[in-house]
């Protein structure tokens, strides 16, 4: 989809549409149809329009970039579902749409592979952001289907999980029924929301690597920079990453047990600022949190769907985001199989079982051993250890002072805020030594 006008992006997209702006010394598009073809996608049709003849001087057949280039331009703007009902009939059974104002760089193949595995009709690309009060942002259950679409605006009181569309899809042709030839109509706005009330198959795939649009001057300096760090690079899947696992009550917010509903959520001071520095590091921010209020009947799965949206609602107006929240609902049975007599594990996913860590890991390809576990409890500690990562028992919540499980933290500090401080203090200097104890 390369018809965009750029009118945003000022005096550079004056001589040259929007998808072939310079980043880093070359066009947006250019930027895209090296990641097509490094995943194998080598059949590339540019949809222009606005200076259509610019892109297609450029790409000509796409020979010189190592692809086959087909052209659709459109003499009035259709939409983008309405410039692909155009084409229908020149599409294969699956293909991807990428939009051509963004700088991205995900695993297509694992993305492709997971839109067959699912047999979803659409396959939306999804990621939580630091804007999602301004964001198109949608809901899906625990497989991955997508369940509601909550288009800006919304009011102020509006509590929505931080899952907004990131402008990158898989689609099935069948999917164009939902459109008619030569009427407009969005895909996000039209076809997508035509298409679940019809009970189609929409699934979410949600990743935390790197997609942005380069819709601002300001936005470009920041995307280009990335590019030139390779940062852009690095948060391909296939690269590992460092995460900081998070306990939820008493280090994130004020631990009331249970917290059954939004309204009783209240952050702890400096936490939005300190998870808002860990977005800007190399490390992932995961949440993994014991929850055994389900098991006991004070709320089910449907509650705490409701406390993590309002979570993510606090956390997004302060520009900070959450890459994974990962619950255990299970309850510990009294035995003697446990760290102590009377206690019996009866899952691998309550800390101090290592399990939630562990599947976060598999799912995000998250490097443990340079990654860090925050808790404010033994069982965090011990499940951080277990993981194979740096530990930091923050004086937070209960402070470590439950006793349960015999275990040393690495460090132990105030707060989140100091905690995180010691995480890209390690990061800087590379030195992650053991045992060292900040007062």
């Amino acid at each position: 989809m390369c018809g965009g006008k750029g009118t945003r992006m000022g005096n550079l997209a004056v001589r040259v549409p929007k998808p072939m702006v310079l980043v880093a010394g070359k066009p947006i598009l250019e930027h895209q149809i090296e990641l097509a073809r490094r995943y194998g996608c080598n059949e590339v049709m540019l949809l222009t329009g606005h200076m259509g003849e610019v892109i297609q001087s450029h790409f000509q057949d796409g020979s010189a970039h190592g692809v086959r280039t087909q052209y659709h331009r459109e003499e009035v703007p259709l939409g983008t579902a309405g410039a692909l009902k155009e084409i229908e009939d020149r599409l294969d059974e699956n293909f991807f749409v990428f939009y051509g104002d963004t700088i991205m760089d995900v695993d297509l193949a694992r993305l492709a592979a997971f839109h067959v595995e699912t047999k979803a009709q659409a396959t939306l690309v999804v990621h939580p952001n630091h804007h999602p009060y301004d964001s198109d942002l949608l809901d899906m259950d625990a497989g991955s289907r997508i369940t509601a679409f909550h288009p800006k605006p919304r009011g102020p009181a509006c509590i929505h999980r931080n899952l907004a569309n990131a402008a990158l899809y898989v689609l099935s042709r069948g999917l164009l029924q939902y459109a008619v030839h030569g009427q407009h109509a969005d895909l996000a706005k039209d076809v997508f929301p035509a298409a679940l009330a019809a009970g189609a198959a929409l699934r979410g795939y949600n990743t935390s690597e790197y997609i942005t649009d380069v819709g601002t001057p300001e936005r470009l300096r920041s995307v280009e920079a990335d590019v030139l760090s390779g940062r852009v690079a690095r948060f391909n899947r296939n690269h590992p990453r460092p995460a900081v696992f998070l306990d939820r009550d008493g280090v994130l917010n004020v631990d009331a047990d249970p917290v059954a509903s939004p309204e009783q959520l209240r952050l702890l001071p400096s936490v939005a600022e300190a998870i808002r520095r860990i977005n800007h590091s190399e490390y992932l921010a995961v949440v993994v949190t014991n929850q055994p209020a389900i098991a006991k009947g004070f709320m089910d799965e449907a509650d705490l769907a409701r406390v993590h949206a309002g979570l993510e609602t606090l956390l997004g107006a302060e520009h900070a985001l959450l890459d994974r929240i990962c619950f255990c609902p299970h309850h510990p049975e009294r035995g003697f199989a446990g760290e102590r007599p009377e206690y019996k594990i009866v899952c691998q996913c309550r800390k101090p079982e290592p399990g939630m860590l562990l599947a976060a890991a598999a799912e995000l390809n998250i490097d443990l051993a340079n990654s860090f576990m925050v808790g404010d409890r033994s069982a965090d500690i011990l499940a951080g250890a277990r993981a194979g990562c740096k530990t930091i028992l923050v004086r937070t919540g209960v402070a470590g002072k439950d006793g349960r499980f015999p275990c040393r933290p690495d460090f132990v500090c105030d707060d989140l805020a100091a905690a995180v401080s010691i995480v890209l203090d390690a990061q800087k200097r590379a030195l992650l030594s053991p045992k060292c104890v900040i007062a």
